[in-house]
């Protein structure tokens, strides 16, 4: 990490990126927002990751936050009121609304491009669905965006919480090392990353590419250059065809 970084770091009064989860299940959102890189980041001050448990907000004894849906149909919909007011109180802690993103199949698949305009956000609010969905009008009222990790459906929305934000996250400045810790990975730059190898220099009659070798690091540079055009070219054509 560079001076200026740590300097920046050493300074703040809050965090780069406040993330605020609003779920049913907290602990599965802790235990991995927690450890490892993000819970570093959050020790050293450049993220800060907080979860509300929506059955908190409910106004009935037996804390349930869903209902049948109106028309008849399938499985439960989760009540308005104890997300709304969740989100509300979310608000009122740190005294501005977040961006608030509901995790759903319906909404725009995930891109790292939309994860870097994220990362530049000081705040956000995620919200995880569970059953059959959510009361639509909770959505109208209060949501900014929806967001899908892809064209399937799972039982709730921690996962793709989790994904969406492990992804933001490693953005934010001082979460990595080093920025070129994801400037180099596939889909940051419009390609997939080059290959990459590691000691030893020969495994099972496999040699590392002589290139990477040689210390010439104009040319490794120019090599792997290559390599993610190649490999883009390869395995995700419409890559290339994308502006």
């Amino acid at each position: 990490m560079n001076e200026q970084l740590d300097s920046q770091l050493s300074t703040l009064n809050s965090p780069l990126l406040r993330v605020d989860i609003l779920t049913l299940f907290p602990d599965m959102c802790r235990a991995v927002m927690d450890e490892s890189i993000l819970g570093r980041a959050q020790k050293k001050g450049a993220l800060a990751v907080y979860t509300h448990q929506i059955r908190e907000y409910t106004l009935n004894k037996q804390k349930q936050v869903d209902d049948y849906p109106y028309g008849g149909g399938q499985g439960l919909i989760m009540n308005a009121q104890p997300i709304a007011d969740c989100f509300r109180a979310v608000c009122d802690a740190a005294g501005e609304r977040p961006h608030f993103i509901y995790m759903s199949p319906q909404g725009a698949v995930l891109t790292q491009r939309r994860a870097r305009e994220l990362a530049a956000l000081p705040r956000i609010a995620v919200l995880c669905g569970h059953y059959e969905g959510v009361d639509e009008r909770v959505l109208e009222a209060l949501v900014d965006e929806q967001i899908s990790i892809g064209d399937y459906v799972l039982t709730g929305g921690e996962l793709p919480a989790l994904v969406l934000l492990d992804c933001v996250a490693r953005l934010v400045p001082g979460v990595l090392s080093e920025a070129e810790c994801f400037t180099d990975e596939s889909h940051f730059s419009g390609l997939l990353e080059y290959p990459q190898y590691t000691r030893p220099a020969v495994w099972e009659d496999r040699p590392v590419p002589e290139i990477l070798l040689s210390g010439h690091h104009q040319n490794i540079r120019k090599w792997r250059r290559e390599q993610s055009i190649l490999r883009t070219a390869e395995r995700r054509p419409d890559m290339l065809d994308s502006d």
